[in-house]
């Protein structure tokens, strides 16, 4: 084994740190375990602010498993931190492999106690515990180290009561599966939803409507609390022929004056997921059209606002956006302009970097995605 991959042995990943965390006050508690070689926290490239991890290398493997056994979860400055060993190998993380998802948590399950329930079918990679500003989203992750491990957690632990939830565990499933098995609920939907048929509905009218196209296990016009109709409702078919059917023959029909919308009936969290979907591929697509072509620009004047920046790059090209970074209401002293095309972008990089605006020389780069910084801090 040589050296580089003997010390990336004794590397621990540090989560979940408060932003005033620094490189100096880390060493002071890791030191205590045993020499330290590095410690690493990542920053922003232009804000140069905590991403809220970091990275310790230990001189001694043995050190490292100390620290990891001793320290994780240990309160620096009001936060509870995460260890876990650095693990840069991406397809063991993307893989699924020993990956177990848990929902319905309690609120008061923190990433401690999610850890210390689970610990005991195996070794831990990774465990975390999803949260907000407003706390635990009820949901958590544990990457054992075996699948083995993780067939035991989600066998004794799926479905026991934690606090007062009853909790789901079960193999963790990438997007691109939780998409698949929508597509495939899609294809095979048996249960309809129809509305915009008005109040003068009930259930035994709209089986009349909907029983010629097969056979309905349940139909259902939903009520306020007077029994009036609330102009929609569900019909669950015996067969996805028959749902097929008459989503194609009946969605548009009219009913009592009124044009009706019938469709395949969605839970909750599949609309989620459908709307979380469409979101993602706008948001790439945004991508798309800036990849190559935002450019940060740091060292602004504070009397650079957003029409002089505009004013001082449009001679390059097309701008579809313009933005000079503020807080309450005064300059960060820095921004990112826009252009349509990565010629425009770059030609104006070259001949705008260290141009003298106001009374500063401008620095200019190209910008990078998030997803791009964490490659480069990790490859670091």
């Amino acid at each position: 084994m040589n050296v580089a991959a003997k010390y990336r042995m004794a590397s621990l990943y540090v989560g979940d740190l408060h932003a005033d965390v620094t490189e100096d006050l880390l060493f002071k508690k890791f030191s205590t375990v045993g020499p330290v070689l590095s410690i690493r926290i990542c920053r922003d490239l232009v804000t140069r602010r905590s991403l809220g991890y970091a990275y310790v290398n230990f001189l001694q493997l043995a050190d490292a498993q100390k620290a990891l056994d001793t320290m994780n979860f240990d309160v620096i400055k009001g936060k509870s931190i995460r260890l876990m060993w650095s693990q840069r190998d991406a397809y063991l993380r993307k893989s699924g492999i020993g990956n177990v998802f848990i929902k319905n948590l309690d609120k008061s399950i923190d990433n401690k106690a999610l850890y210390e329930h689970f610990s005991t079918f195996g070794k831990i990679l990774s465990s975390k515990v999803m949260s907000d500003d407003q706390g635990s989203k009820g949901y958590a992750f544990v990457h054992f180290q075996t699948q083995s491990a993780a067939d035991r957690a989600i066998e004794e632990m799926n479905g026991t009561q934690l606090k007062n939830c009853k909790v789901f565990v079960g193999r963790f499933k990438s997007r691109k599966d939780r998409e698949s098995e929508l597509r495939h609920k899609t294809n095979e939907f048996t249960n309809v939803y129809i509305k915009n048929f008005g109040d003068d509905m009930d259930d035994k009218r709209l089986k009349e409507v909907f029983s010629k196209y097969g056979e309905t296990l349940s139909v259902k016009v939903m009520t306020d609390s007077s029994g009036k109709s609330k102009g929609f409702g569900f019909v669950s078919f015996a067969s996805h022929e028959a749902a097929k059917n008459a989503v194609e023959d009946m969605n548009g029909k009219d009913i009592n004056g009124q044009l009706i919308f019938v469709g395949r009936a969605q839970k909750k969290v599949e609309r989620q997921a459908e709307l979380k979907q469409l979101f993602e591929q706008q948001r790439q697509e945004r991508i798309r059209r800036c990849q190559g072509v935002k450019l940060y620009i740091k060292n602004l004047d504070d009397a650079v606002d957003d029409e002089k920046l505009q004013k001082e790059f449009s001679s390059f090209g097309s701008i579809s956006r313009v933005k000079v970074m503020q807080e309450e209401g005064r300059s960060k002293g820095f921004g990112l302009v826009c252009f349509s095309s990565h010629e425009e972008a770059i030609k104006a990089m070259t001949e705008m970097n260290g141009h003298i605006l106001g009374s500063k020389p401008l620095n200019i780069a190209l910008a990078q995605r998030h997803e791009e910084r964490r490659t480069y801090f990790t490859s670091q």
